[in-house]
């Protein structure tokens, strides 16, 4: 299927399409994204405000700045302002438990502070297990069901992203602002900001200027997978939910609440810091949904690392809002492909405002690997695994940790750099030659490459050293 290959530049441009437009115009592409808006901001100012592709395939309408996404997850960054503003007017303490706000919870929920519900780690089982749709018709039902469900964890000892903390949110939100919390987060937020465009609510909702939702990912028998057909997505969240997602709003409009709230006209600026502070483990570690959103804090994922730290909210695997508060930079990215993941090149479009994060130069790379990683764009990169052994034999504690070598090779993959992937990953097997994922990994890049022989000889290996590698025996048995 084509995905307006040629509308993917920006609609009603007065000049050339630049280089953010190129790079996102091959991005969409490459991901088969069929529409999205950007909205970069510097300094307190919308910088770049641009809309590519299609809001509806169907149709051919194309994306325009009144085009409305939902952003899904993103709604739970509002509702830790939404808290944070309770904070501030003295009415809830994020240290004390929900039970002294919300009585007559099950005795095991009602440990669980304020904080741990925002930060993900409270335990409580979820009422959307699994993804499961909750709607208007049985949320009452789930509801009653997940009350009499077993803790998934004490407080505090683990992170498992879970929406019934935020219904319960919902409720606090309700009870101590005296109005339904989708009127407070209304009158509190949209109407400060101005945004007119953000509304609340699901696929039932007859939206003005709505985007399609669309996905490659459905079940076939009970198991979830990509397809090569674009296929429509239908959400629906039961208004007790809709703090965990519900809204549906435009990238200009989320890149001016973003300039809001840090410029104090939501919060007070002292509160950004505990808005914006990843939560807890009993162990005193933060965690997060991956190596790369390593934290979570009032309603938003971060990215802790030293060099430009993101708070980044993401939505349904296809809305990202990252804001770089070092660099007085923000990044709104929307889009109506489930899958998309835009936070995946967030940083590269950030490349193009602050040099340093250009992806080849290797940033996001763990510091030993990115100077590696820097040698070798002077020196080759077949010069890989010589270089290695010059170095563990300069130090002999020099040390390159395989997943950080495996995730260095992904890192050039990304970029489409293959060859440049392939050396990367034939130093990981040389180093780690007794691991399965070495070799899948290696296999892999010669079956991109188009080097059958050589993937099918590293698959093997693979599947030897572990005869459960389902993805080397599906290799082998179409190609064999």
């Amino acid at each position: 299927m084509l995905l307006c290959l040629a509308s993917c530049f920006p609609a009603n441009a007065a000049t050339a399409p630049d280089s953010v437009d190129l790079f996102l115009a091959a991005k969409m592409r490459q991901l088969r994204i069929p529409g999205l808006q950007l909205a970069v901001v510097r300094q307190g100012k919308i910088i770049k405000s641009a809309q590519y592709g299609l809001a509806n395939i169907q149709d051919s309408i194309p994306v325009t700045s009144r085009t409305r996404f939902p952003i899904n997850s993103i709604t739970k960054a509002f509702v830790g302002v939404a808290v944070m503003q309770l904070v501030e007017a003295g009415k809830v303490d994020l240290a004390a438990p929900i039970s002294r706000y919300l009585p007559g919870l099950p005795a095991a929920w009602q440990p669980a502070t304020v904080r741990q519900l925002l930060t993900h780690t409270s335990g409580l089982p979820d009422i959307m297990a699994n993804d499961a749709m909750v709607t208007e018709d049985d949320e009452q039902a789930a509801w009653t069901k997940v009350q009499a469900q077993p803790m998934d964890f004490q407080p505090g000892e683990k992170f498992a992203y879970n929406q019934t903390s935020y219904l319960l949110l919902g409720q606090l939100l309700t009870k101590l602002s005296g109005q339904p919390f989708t009127q407070f987060i209304q009158e509190r937020q949209l109407n400060v900001v101005g945004m007119p465009q953000t509304t609340t609510g699901d696929a039932h909702d007859v939206l003005p200027h709505a985007a399609r939702g669309y996905t490659f990912f459905h079940s076939v028998n009970g198991v979830m997978g990509r397809s090569k057909e674009l296929r429509n997505v239908f959400e629906v969240f039961a208004p007790s939910l809709r703090t965990a997602a519900g809204m549906s709003s435009t990238a200009e409009e989320v890149a001016r609440w973003t300039v809001a709230l840090q410029q104090g006209k939501l919060l007070q600026p002292a509160s950004l810091t505990t808005l914006w502070t990843p939560g807890l483990l009993n162990n005193g570690q933060p965690r997060g949904f991956s190596r790369f959103l390593n934290g979570y804090a009032l309603g938003s994922p971060v990215v802790l690392r030293p060099e430009h730290p993101a708070i980044a909210p993401v939505g349904g695997g296809r809305s990202a809002v990252f804001m770089y508060p070092e660099d007085d930079l923000t990044i709104v990215v929307l889009t109506n492909l489930q899958g998309a993941n835009p936070d995946g090149f967030v940083d590269e479009l950030a490349g193009y405002y602050l040099p340093d994060m250009k992806a080849v130069a290797g940033f996001g790379l763990p510091p030993t690997i990115r100077a590696l990683h820097t040698e070798l764009r002077q020196r080759g990169f077949a010069q890989a695994a010589t270089l290695v052994k010059q170095k563990q034999k300069q130090n002999p504690t020099y040390q390159l940790p395989e997943d950080d070598v495996n995730g260095w090779g992904y890192f050039l993959l990304r970029q489409q750099l293959a060859k440049e992937a392939l050396e990367v990953f034939k130093l990981n097997v040389s180093l780690y030659p007794q691991s399965t994922n070495t070799y899948d990994s290696l296999a892999e890049t010669y079956a991109e490459l188009g080097q059958k022989d050589l993937a099918a000889k590293n698959y093997k290996r693979a599947l030897a050293l572990n005869p459960k590698n389902t993805a080397a025996a599906a290799y082998l048995k179409k190609t064999l």
